[in-house]
């Protein structure tokens, strides 16, 4: 009788505790189990707040990512944001002692994602989620933005030649201009800036063009050209991207047919070469994907630049 009796409480016991195991097993983590709501998602930090982050050391120095002394990015990024500035009647770039310079866009990626606490420049074409672009002065950059003039960090992208083009030259750079070419080019996230532009007809042209300089300007040079060929098949390019100054060189040698270029030329430069706008480009800056900040102000870019600011804290 005993016995029985403690089966049935060892029964009852197993009971409730497999009824309780359900019933907290049905509660989902993401709900209030008091009130049976489900807990609100997190939300996104707008434009210009930063996100929470518990790895972030705010006190920690800042690594300046630049492009080289060569590049027409470098070039235009310096002269916009007041990097560059006038010493007398001499124009002195005042980037920080101790940046990190590359000569090429990959390499100012790469080094910014590899770094927490780094800052780069890039074309606006080449960002990818590799980093994260921040907006300027609350303005996002965007091809819309950089259309409308609220994003004001842009340049333009040339191709430059020497003297008159002979025939084939001629009938790429109306390609480039063509509604093909356009369509390469917006879709690429540069912005084209031909109004009206035609439909391009296959010329069936044979040879060779010979192209050389701006790395921000050879992604979409590639595509153009890989278009081109398509069709024109018995078109050759020899292209080779080493920055803008090398590029302008080279047209002005006559080494190469065409040079690429992200910087507007200097005056002397105009004097001995024709100037065709390819189109317009943002100039982004990039943080680490981990930054907390999505929102800087171009007066402290030009700071940390120069370094007048050397650590996050510092910036507003």
């Amino acid at each position: 009788m005993k016995r029985s009796k403690v089966f049935i409480i060892l029964a009852v016991v197993l009971t409730l505790s497999m009824i309780f195991t359900g019933c907290t097993q049905d509660a989902s983590p993401e709900q209030d189990t008091s009130s049976g709501q489900e807990t609100p998602p997190e939300q996104e930090a707008p434009v210009g707040q930063e996100t929470p982050s518990d790895d972030f050391d705010y006190d920690k120095d800042i690594t300046v990512v630049a492009r080289d002394a060569a590049s027409g990015t470098r070039g235009a990024f310096h002269e916009i944001m007041e990097i560059i500035q006038k010493e007398g009647d001499t124009e002195v770039d005042k980037l920080v002692v101790g940046a990190l310079e590359f000569d090429g866009t990959d390499k100012v990626i790469t080094a910014v994602e590899g770094d927490l606490y780094g800052i780069g420049y890039i074309s606006l074409g080449s960002v990818s989620e590799r980093i994260k672009a921040v907006a300027v002065d609350g303005a996002e950059p965007s091809v819309e933005n950089v259309q409308s003039g609220a994003y004001s960090v842009s340049r333009p992208f040339l191709l430059v030649t020497k003297g008159t083009e002979n025939d084939l030259v001629r009938d790429f750079l109306d390609f480039t201009e063509s509604v093909q070419g356009q369509e390469i080019t917006n879709d690429m996230n540069f912005i084209g800036i031909v109004e009206s532009p035609v439909e391009y007809t296959s010329s069936g042209m044979s040879g060779s063009i010979k192209v050389a300089g701006s790395t921000s300007v050879a992604p979409l040079m590639e595509k153009l050209q890989e278009a081109y060929q398509e069709l024109n098949p018995d078109v050759v390019f020899e292209t080779q991207a080493q920055g803008s100054s090398q590029g302008i060189n080279a047209a002005m040698d006559g080494s190469y047919d065409i040079g690429m270029a992200s910087r507007e030329l200097k005056d002397e430069e105009a004097a001995e070469l024709n100037r065709y706008v390819l189109a317009i480009d943002g100039i982004a800056v990039i943080v680490n994907k981990d930054n907390p900040k999505s929102d800087l102000a171009s007066e402290d870019i030009t700071n940390i630049y120069t370094g007048g600011i050397t650590k996050w804290s510092e910036v507003k």
